[in-house]
C-alpha cells in the first residue's frame, strides 16, 4: 500500500513511517518541519513532502496515488495552546478538515486520526471511556475534540471511512526533550541523564496512562492496512495509571541512581488524572499487547543516551 503520514517527520509519525516501511509499504510523509525533523526519517525510504496540512496543494501532492492516510500532524502542548490558542486551533481543527477534504478528493481514503485523551478534561470519572461527556480544559483539548468530531461528521456526511483514536501520553524514541513544551517523559529522562532536577508541576500525584510509541505505531499500522473504520472515538491505551512520582521512582530504579525532584506551581489546563478504558480498542484489535512501561522507558533512555553521545 501507499500510505500518507501527515506529521510524518514528527515523533509518532516517524515511528509509524518506520513501522510501515518494515512491513513493505510505500510511505509518503507530509510535514512542514515546524516541530518534526527530516533527520527522524534519515536512512529510510520514506518520501518526504515538505508542506503544510493547511495547503491543499501540499496535501494533493502527498495523497496522489495513496490508499490511506494517517493524520498525525498537529500543534501539540496544552501550555502552548493556553498561551497562544489560535495557531493550535488552525493547525488541529482547520488542518484536520483540510486533510479530510483531501481524503475525499482522492477517492475516499481511509483516514486514521490522532485525537487526544485531553478531551476528557474536567470529567472526573475513571477509567475514561468513550461514552463520557468531553469537558476540555484547554484550547488544545478543544482542538483535538474538533479533530475527531470533524472526522465523524465527514464520515456521516460523505461516507468517508475514518478511525479517530484518542492517544494517552505517548512516549519513546525520537521524542525531543529540547523545546519549551516538551512532554514529561523526555523531560524527565533528559534531566536525569544530565544530573539535573526533574521538574514536576504540582504535587506529583497526578496520574497518566503512558503508552509506548512502538505499541501505538503497531496499532496504527494494523488499522491502516486492514481497513478498520468506526463510527466513534477509540482510546488507544491499556488502562495503566502511573503517578509522576511513581514515574520518577521507576526511572531512578532503571538508572540505578537517586533523582532530585523540584516542584513548580500547577499549570493551567493540566488534567489531574488520566486512565483509559480499553474495551473498544480490544474489540477492534483483540491481539493488541502493550509494551510494558519499564521496557519502553529503557528503550527511551538508550535512545536519548545515544543522542547525547552523538552530540558530544
Amino acid at each position: 500500500m501507499r500510505i500518507v503520514v501527515t506529521g510524518g517527520a514528527g515523533f509518532i509519525g516517524a515511528n509509524l513511517c518506520r513501522t510501515l516501511l518494515a512491513e513493505g509499504h510505500e510511505v509518503v510523509a507530509l510535514d512542514d518541519l515546524s516541530s518534526g525533523s527530516a533527520a527522524n526519517l534519515a536512512g529510510t525510504e520514506a518520501r518526504l513532502v515538505t508542506g503544510s496540512i493547511l495547503s491543499a496543494e501540499s496535501l494533493d501532492q502527498a495523497c496522489d496515488g495513496a490508499h490511506a492516510i494517517a493524520h498525525l500532524a498537529a500543534l501539540g502542548s496544552v501550555p502552548r495552546s493556553v498561551a497562544e490558542p489560535l495557531p493550535t486551533l488552525a493547525a488541529n481543527a482547520t488542518g484536520t478538515a483540510m486533510v479530510l477534504e483531501a481524503a475525499r478528493r482522492h477517492g475516499g481514503l481511509l483516514t486514521v486520526l490522532a485525537g487526544s485523551s485531553s478531551v476528557y478534561g474536567a470529567n472526573p470519572a475513571l477509567p475514561k471511556h468513550e461514552g463520557l461527556v468531553p469537558q476540555p480544559l484547554s484550547p488544545y483539548a478543544a482542538s483535538k475534540l474538533a479533530t475527531e468530531t470533524y472526522a465523524l461528521a465527514w464520515s456521516r456526511s460523505y461516507g468517508l471511512p475514518v478511525l479517530p483514536f484518542r492517544f494517552f501520553n505517548v512516549f519513546g524514541p525520537l521524542q525531543s526533550p529540547h523545546h519549551i513544551y516538551a512532554a514529561v517523559v523526555p523531560r524527565f529522562v533528559a534531566a536525569a541523564l544530565a544530573g539535573e532536577p526533574l521538574i514536576i508541576y504540582g504535587d506529583g500525584q497526578q496520574s497518566r496512562d503512558f503508552t509506548y510509541v512502538g505499541t501505538v505505531a503497531g496499532l496504527l499500522a494494523e488499522a491502516l492496512t486492514t481497513g478498520v473504520a468506526v463510527d466513534g472515538p477509540v482510546n488507544l491505551a491499556f488502562g495503566s495509571r502511573v503517578t509522576l512520582l511513581q514515574l520518577v521512582a521507576e526511572l531512578s530504579d532503571l538508572l540505578s541512581t537517586p533523582l532530585t525532584v523540584r516542584h513548580e506551581p500547577e499549570r493551567a489546563g493540566d488534567v489531574r488524572h488520566s486512565q483509559a478504558a480499553n474495551d473498544r480498542l480490544m474489540q477492534l484489535f483483540p491481539h493488541a499487547q502493550p509494551v510494558p512501561l519499564r521496557e519502553g522507558l529503557r528503550a527511551t533512555v538508550e535512545w536519548m543516551q545515544a543522542q547525547r553521545e552523538g552530540a558530544s
